[in-house]
């Protein structure tokens, strides 16, 4: 973190954020991917943003080590050791890094040179300018002693790595393409990049639902404001249990066409805490859970379809409560399981719970939500019997 973002200022470019983390924490994310056990940053001093990427570092299991200069490096590199160089200011795909450095060790990743000096990126030969990226051995870092103690040890390294013959090895356009491999210098180049990169990052996967699009935009839209806030999926999943609980105030009010209308809501912000969570992840290497918080979310809503629909479902003297209850169960059920044994656009707009309470809520305007739940079941299980089979179902 040596490199300042503007000129004559010393905030360095490593803590330029792009959707609410820091380029330094993105970088931290492939790190952690490719399976490395010590992080060593070159920096003029300790700082706040240094301490807070200390901690990610810490708390992903990952030793942590600040030096100011590059002869340092060989009190903490032994020749046994294998380095991973990653250039300051370098936004890189993890995956794509990931897949470029295994089994490839030592390379030097290159580019062509025409846009890339342009870019910010570093002359090689004629042809060929750096990527930011390099797998070395350790011990390499003994010949940084013979040059003057100022030098640039990235760039030290990697003329280093290229005289003692270490391959290079281009990265492909496709991996070079959209946001996928900059070199951020200033604040101007990290917006530019943080929109390019959040509408690829939440690019819808197969069919499109009215629901999802409507969370989409919303994260296109305000995500980037709640990212660089801080703790943005938390703050959306609050806001997901108070909806709810405010549509539980209403229904026991006995304002239903409002608490199904204030459910379909809540599902809204559910898929957009699920957008904002994945990109949280994304910047710092986590894996996503066994039952993510959003999945758990949607349980809850779906349990506050079924509460509301009981309550407008009369029942009748003598009737058996596991016979009530059978009602909004068999609609969820069926809700859930559709999607996952069927293919099509139809299947795909069965999961969208935001439709679902907007029809609910209109249904309990004419007071015929029973008819429309009852009817809605009749046509899933006919759905279930005419759509093509998923694949992997």
């Amino acid at each position: 973190m040596m490199e300042p973002a503007v000129t004559g200022q010393p905030f360095p470019r490593a803590f330029l954020r792009v959707a609410g983390s820091s380029v330094a924490q993105h970088q931290l994310g492939t790190v952690i991917a490719l399976g490395c056990q010590r992080v060593i940053c070159m920096a003029r001093g300790m700082s706040p943003e240094l301490a807070a990427l200390q901690h990610d570092a810490e708390d992903a299991g990952l030793q942590f080590a600040v030096v100011t200069a590059a002869n340092q490096l060989s009190g903490l590199v032994t020749a046994a050791d294998e380095l991973v160089v990653i250039s300051e200011g370098l936004f890189a795909d993890a995956a794509q890094t990931v897949s470029l450095l295994e089994g490839h060790a030592p390379v030097v990743l290159v580019q062509p040179v025409e846009g890339a000096l342009a870019a910010g990126f570093e002359r090689i030969d004629i042809n060929r300018a750096t990527a930011g990226v390099m797998r070395a051995p350790g011990s390499l870092v003994e010949r940084l002693h013979e040059l003057p103690i100022d030098v640039d040890a990235v760039s030290a390294l990697t003329r280093i790595a290229l005289q003692s013959g270490t391959t290079m090895r281009e990265v492909p356009a496709a991996a070079r393409a959209g946001a996928g491999w900059r070199m951020i210098r200033s604040e101007a180049e990290a917006y530019a990049l943080e929109d390019e990169w959040m509408r690829s990052r939440f690019a819808q996967d197969g069919a499109r639902t009215p629901g999802r699009t409507i969370a989409r935009f919303a994260v296109l839209s305000f995500g980037s404001s709640l990212l660089h806030a801080g703790n943005a999926s938390d703050v959306v999943s609050v806001a997901v249990i108070v909806t709810l609980l405010i549509a539980a105030g209403a229904g026991w009010l006995g304002v239903l066409w409002c608490a199904f209308a204030l459910v379909a809501v809540s599902w809204l912000l559910v898929e957009a805490s699920r957008l904002l969570r994945a990109a949280e992840r994304q910047a710092l290497g986590q894996p996503a859970p066994p039952i993510p918080r959003a999945d758990a979310l949607v349980w809850l809503v779906d349990v506050a379809f079924a509460g509301l629909i009981l309550l407008d479902t009369p029942r009748f003297p003598g009737e058996p409560v596991l016979a009530w209850l059978c009602t909004p169960a068999i609609l969820l059920m069926l809700l859930v399981l559709l999607p996952r044994v069927a293919a099509g656009r139809v299947s795909s707009l069965a999961g969208d719970r935001a439709l679902l309470g907007l029809l609910l809520a209109f249904a309990s305007g004419f007071g015929q939500v029973l008819l429309v739940v009852k009817g809605l079941s009749a046509c899933l299980v006919a759905a279930a019997l005419v759509l093509p089979r998923r694949r992997d179902a």
